[in-house]
């Protein structure tokens, strides 16, 4: 499966031969210092091992990983899919909730940040 359907904002970062892929939120707008490029929403589609240790997901698995980042610490969904087709498709879904403003970024942060999240609302959820 490829990401043509991705919805409004979302962009195809990175596509590998090897099936892993990188989408990003609306680069176009990250980057200043109310929406910092440190906190661009990612989604990862890999089959790299999932453990903590370092260099542990260079090592491929038989499991797809989707993980939306909000930024390299905060994860804000987190779904492990049997295929790296099935695992498009929930990317692609994970994507479409997020623009939709289904996906509750505000419940992944333990520190609560009230100014980006003004920010974030403008971008997302149909605004």
């Amino acid at each position: 499966m490829s990401f043509e359907a991705l919805p409004d904002g979302w962009r195809v970062w990175n596509e590998e031969p090897s099936g892993r892929a990188i989408l990003v939120y609306r680069p176009d707008v990250f980057g200043g210092d109310d929406l910092p490029s440190a906190c661009l929403p990612t989604i990862y589609l890999t089959n790299g091992a999932r453990n903590a240790r370092p260099g542990s997901g260079q090592y491929a698995t038989d499991e797809w990983h989707v993980v939306l980042f909000l930024e390299p610490e905060i994860e804000a969904v987190s779904e492990t899919h049997e295929s790296r087709e099935a695992g498009a498709t929930a990317a692609v879904d994970v994507a479409e909730r997020f623009a939709g403003g289904e996906v509750d970024y505000r419940a992944a942060y333990q520190v609560p940040r009230e100014a980006y999240f003004e920010r974030l609302d403008e971008h997302v959820g149909g605004a």
